[in-house]
């Protein structure tokens, strides 16, 4: 394969007619990893054209897409000029190294609608913003945080605070670079550790308490738009944990207590319409009897989402795609399920040539209602890298967690 110069597009090189004149809605999507592939499907689906960007040439998104391009999508300069030459109906961002600049500047151009907003975009990339909207402004429940700007600040910090304390970099996704302190010996090295994280320099730290909780949920939260304004909807709740640093276990429905469930919504509710837009939210929270606490928003599809593609009648991407494009959505959930992915490093993927793949299917599929995904791509948006998708529905989450971690056990001799 020839290589490919940054700023330019690849397959079908003609230009686009403006959006008005083009009786399919031109998505221009910012991030083509993984799970923009699902995404760019679904808009497919849906008639739309997509042109997937990203930083690096065959990513995951640009064997599906109509078209794709290379650009560095934290520069403004590059992502304007793809943005203006290619006048699409819909810039949607799917990664969060973009240079938000750059979309506010087109947002507020008037021509192309971005979503999420520029704002949530920002705040994506920036914890100290978001927690500081959420705790100072919107009034949301949170666990106590600090941050701090040196090691000093941060050694200063966990002696007020005691131990533990959770350290994450002020920018990354969800897992980069964190910490758990236990004595004030750990600061030095989870400072280090934070603000190595990522690919956007940073010398901020946020610091949190360990707040004993009883399970943790994402509340997936559609906000679309019609005659009478903003309507949101939700999905039911989701339950998800970290297995061994490599496995991550999801099901719907976490059951929760009444009084939580209308907590959980309205943090959700309040968070998602300050950031406005249409799309998926994923509002991540902290649960401990009836008491909720706010911990992190997505403004876009994410892992613990993946067991709507087996759950849900329309899955996240679909709702997603759906929300964005203006049609109507719903959130019925056909069955409980659950997934459980696998990660791994630089060199994930599926395993050596001598691996007979498809007897290994055989027998993870053998599981009553299961399905698999293998992520055969290096997918360079994301710190880790996915390796394999165990899905399953049962009567029951208990039983379809059984069935999920079988498929994924069997999935594991690929690796």
């Amino acid at each position: 394969m020839s290589e490919t110069t940054e700023g330019e597009i690849l397959e079908k090189p003609e230009a686009l007619t403006e959006p008005d004149n083009n009786p399919r809605s031109t998505v221009m999507l910012l991030g083509s990893g993984e799970l923009s592939r699902e995404l760019v499907l679904a808009f497919q689906r849906l008639g739309a054209d997509v042109i997937a960007v990203d930083r690096y040439a065959d990513a995951p998104a640009h064997g599906v897409a109509d078209r794709s391009a290379v650009v560095k999508m934290n520069d403004a300069e590059e992502l304007t000029a793809l943005i203006e030459r290619e006048k699409p109906r819909y810039v949607v961002a799917d990664s969060g190294v973009i240079a938000a600049d750059a979309l506010i500047a087109v947002a507020e151009s008037g021509t192309v609608e971005v979503l999420p907003t520029p704002r949530s975009t920002r705040l994506s990339l920036d914890r100290e913003g978001l927690r500081r909207l959420a705790s100072d402004e919107l009034g949301l429940p949170t666990a106590p945080f600090w941050f701090a700007g040196s090691v000093e600040e941060l050694t200063a910090v966990a002696e007020h605070a005691g131990f533990p304390l959770v350290v994450k970099p002020v920018v990354g996704v969800p897992g980069e670079g964190q910490s758990v302190l236990l004595r004030l010996e750990d600061v030095e090295p989870a400072w280090q550790r934070a603000v190595a994280a990522g690919r956007i320099t940073h010398n901020r730290v946020m610091a949190e308490t360990v707040v004993e909780v009883d399970y943790e949920v994402t509340l997936l939260t559609v906000r679309t738009s019609g005659p009478s304004g903003p309507t949101l909807q939700f999905c039911e709740p989701i339950g998800h944990r970290q297995v061994d640093g490599d496995v991550l276990q999801a099901w719907q429905p976490q059951p929760m207590p009444p009084a939580a469930l209308d907590a959980a919504k309205s943090i959700a509710a309040r968070i998602v319409n300050s950031l406005g837009g249409r799309g998926v939210f994923g509002v991540e929270l902290l649960v401990r009897g009836d008491e909720v606490y706010f911990a992190d928003v997505r403004s876009r599809p994410h892992d613990s989402g993946l067991v709507t593609l087996r759950s849900q009648r329309l899955s996240e991407f679909e709702l997603h795609a759906r929300a964005i494009l203006g049609l109507a959505v719903d959130t019925i959930m056909i069955s409980p399920g659950a997934a459980e992915i696998t990660y791994g490093g630089a060199d994930s993927g599926v395993g050596a040539a001598t691996t007979d793949v498809s007897a290994v299917l055989a027998d993870a599929l053998e599981t009553p209602e299961s399905d698999v995904r293998l992520f055969g791509h290096t997918d360079e948006t994301d710190a880790r890298h996915r390796r394999g998708l165990a899905l399953a529905t049962a009567p029951d989450t208990t039983r379809a967690l059984d069935r999920a971690h079988r498929v994924s056990a069997a999935l594991r001799k690929l690796w």
